[in-house]
């Protein structure tokens, strides 16, 4: 049902493109910021590490690098790739935007139409993709976070930023290809896309609707020599979200390094997000 609202592209003329430079005109819809909240830790859970270290995680601190590079060849890259990460399909590409703008999409996050973001029928929810303009070679990354889109035969839809950068945000539509690619193939973009928003690159490792269930994940990572996670809150009417994450994290090796000892303590499928730099 909350595909059907998010991404019901009729309702929108898509070949209009609003004014990119003017949030204001969507004050009363815009995401909520995330909140850095201090939760008190027990006793037996608390470590002398750093809240906000930046992931440096050398080699010789890995039991091997034949460990690792056997980790990346095996669970990392079962974890990291979607499980159709051959898909390429071509067809067409629309986009939505200030209809749906700060309502939920089917992953139950806020919609922001100036994330690079995607509505995909059958793509893994959260899975990344690469879209090519097809008229133009013009190429960007996305993180799929909807369902959609539902009018005819098009294949995927575009927020309106994602739109705009391979430039299919005047006619409304265009010819693309779309290529499933893991969270470290999306990770240079993501990169150079939070910098320029003034935001880091963290994993998150847990998210939870309990306090106490967020500071047992932090615990236990903190207690087996990694960086202290933070646990930010992110509030929607009465209910409360306890995110746990770690970083930020500065480079692919960092990420690959970081998952390994992640894995080696049972956590296997940490996601990639982008948040204010948390001092």
């Amino acid at each position: 049902m909350l595909a059907l609202n998010a991404c019901s592209t009729n309702q929108i003329k898509t070949s209009e493109a609003p004014p990119i430079q003017t949030p204001s005109l969507y004050q009363q819809v815009s995401p909520p910021k995330a909140t850095l909240v201090t939760l008190e830790l027990p006793e037996q859970a608390k470590h002398p590490m750093r809240h906000h270290s930046i992931i440096e995680l050398g080699r010789g601190s890995l039991e091997s690098n034949r460990d690792l590079e056997n980790f990346k060849q095996s669970t990392f890259q079962e974890s990291w790739l979607p499980r159709i990460a051959r898909y390429i399909k071509k067809g067409i590409a629309s986009w939505y935007g200030p209809g749906f703008h700060g309502k939920k999409t089917a992953t139950g996050e806020i919609f922001d139409m100036y994330e690079m973001t995607a509505a995909h029928k059958t793509l893994p929810i959260p899975s990344y993709a690469q879209v090519t303009n097809l008229e133009n070679n013009k190429t960007v990354v996305v993180r799929i976070n909807d369902r959609g889109p539902f009018v005819g035969s098009r294949l995927v839809d575009l927020s309106y930023a994602a739109a705009k950068k391979i430039g299919i945000q005047g006619e409304g539509t265009g010819k693309v290809e779309i290529k499933a690619i893991s969270q470290l193939q999306a990770l240079p973009q993501i990169q150079q896309t939070a910098e320029s928003q003034n935001k880091k690159v963290y994993f998150q490792v847990g998210s939870f609707g309990s306090a106490s269930k967020a500071l047992k994940l932090q615990g236990k990572i903190a207690s087996n020599n990694m960086p202290e996670p933070t646990i930010h809150t992110s509030k929607h009417r009465k209910n409360t979200l306890y995110k746990v994450q770690i970083g930020p994290i500065k480079s692919t090796e960092n990420a690959e390094m970081l998952s390994y000892q992640l894995a080696k303590i049972g956590i296997t499928d940490p996601q990639i997000v982008t948040a204010s730099a948390q001092n």
